[in-house]
């Protein structure tokens, strides 16, 4: 049994299916790739599990197959692994007709994803994430980046799928880690758009942590619902979209600074919504007790909401390039209420400097 609903983006506009076994449907891939090269971008974790499968189904299809297996972690999102995706393209003659197929997490669906929207001037890709964090938020929208040393997703492209097939089925793989780290971006649909679906997180927690299947599946429906109406909303992020980046100022300030990897972007993030509620109380923009009742339940999923040491001096210089600033002022995602998410541009510069300084 399978799920979909529609990003509606005029010409661009695709869908999303969601479901267990989908990675054996070919009537899903078909529409894509028949008659064309589907070449799988793929890394060496996720390659042993699901490769061979998706290859039978993609063949079934009527595609021909090629394999890229990248390297595994956020360490690799980087010009280097980008361009071994080139050459194995350019060694088969892969020609502007091929579709890549992005089979792994969010770090592969973003190298897979720029690869495409850059290959010969852009060719097409499909999205067919394996991790929660992958499923329920970065297939979808058509972000891709790789990362520099100064900064994550600093060099990228805006870039839609044909289609994202999410199957719910890989989730079982995850470790402990990885998927609580989806969790955090399922929580943050909830905390900055609806305050229903939040409070059914929280009265389902404990289900989802036990991966229940019916649980797991609203999680993700609902997340991508929220996703796919803001993307259409504001597809390249000129005011709406920039809601869906609570947490992640901070949170890509706590990836940068402490070595990409060493924190799951999902982690990070978590220890970023954490201190955006703090900040927005602290500001008086929302009640002290909606950001107690946030990091309430970040915990309760097993997701840090506390950073880790880091200067004030770091902080701001890492947050100070963040890509949703305007003229040199830091922009931030903060709550004026759970469920209500807001763009501030105007946060006094010495008042989110002391809120660092004890962070």
């Amino acid at each position: 049994m399978s799920d979909s609903l529609r990003v509606e983006l005029g010409e661009r506009s695709y869908t999303i299916h969601i479901g267990a076994g989908l990675i054996e449907r070919p009537e899903l891939f078909a529409p894509h790739v028949a008659g064309r090269r589907a070449a799988i971008v793929t890394n060496g974790t996720v390659a042993p599990l699901y490769a061979a499968r998706l290859e039978a189904t993609l063949g079934t299809a009527g595609a021909r197959c090629q394999r890229i297996v990248l390297p595994d972690g956020e360490a690799t999102k980087t010009w280097q692994t980008l361009n071994a995706i080139f050459d194995a393209l350019l060694t088969e003659q892969a020609d502007r007709k091929t579709v890549l197929v992005a089979l792994g997490g969010g770090v592969i669906g973003d190298l897979a994803g720029f690869a495409a929207a850059t290959y010969q001037r852009g060719i097409a890709h499909l999205q067919v994430p394996t991790t929660l964090l992958a499923q329920v938020d970065s297939s979808v929208g058509g972000k891709t980046a790789i990362n520099h040393a100064l900064g994550k997703n600093m060099i990228g492209a805006f870039h839609q799928p044909l289609a994202v097939i999410a199957d719910t089925s890989t989730l079982a793989s995850l470790t402990a880690r990885e998927y609580a780290a989806g969790l955090a971006e399922v929580v943050k649909y909830g905390a900055i758009h609806d305050l229903g679906f939040l409070a059914w997180i929280e009265a389902n927690a404990d289900r989802l942590l036990a991966r229940e299947a019916a649980a797991l599946a609203h999680a993700i429906r609902r997340s991508c619902e929220i996703k796919a109406a803001i993307v259409a909303a504001d597809e390249r992020e000129a005011g709406v979209r920039a809601l869906l980046n609570f947490g992640h100022t901070f949170g890509h300030a706590i990836e940068s600074a402490a070595g990409y990897g060493a924190w799951q972007h999902g982690e990070a993030v978590a220890a970023g919504m954490a201190l955006a509620a703090r900040l927005s109380a602290r500001l008086g923009r929302a009640p002290e007790g909606d950001a107690l009742r946030l990091v309430a339940l970040l915990e309760r999923l097993r997701l840090p909401v506390k950073a880790p040491r880091i200067s004030r001096e770091v902080w701001l210089e890492y947050m100070g390039r963040d890509k949703k600033n305007e003229g040199g002022r830091i922009t931030l995602i903060l709550l004026d209420a759970l469920g209500r998410g807001a763009v501030v541009k105007d946060v006094p510069q010495r008042a989110l400097a002391d809120f660092l300084a004890e962070a």
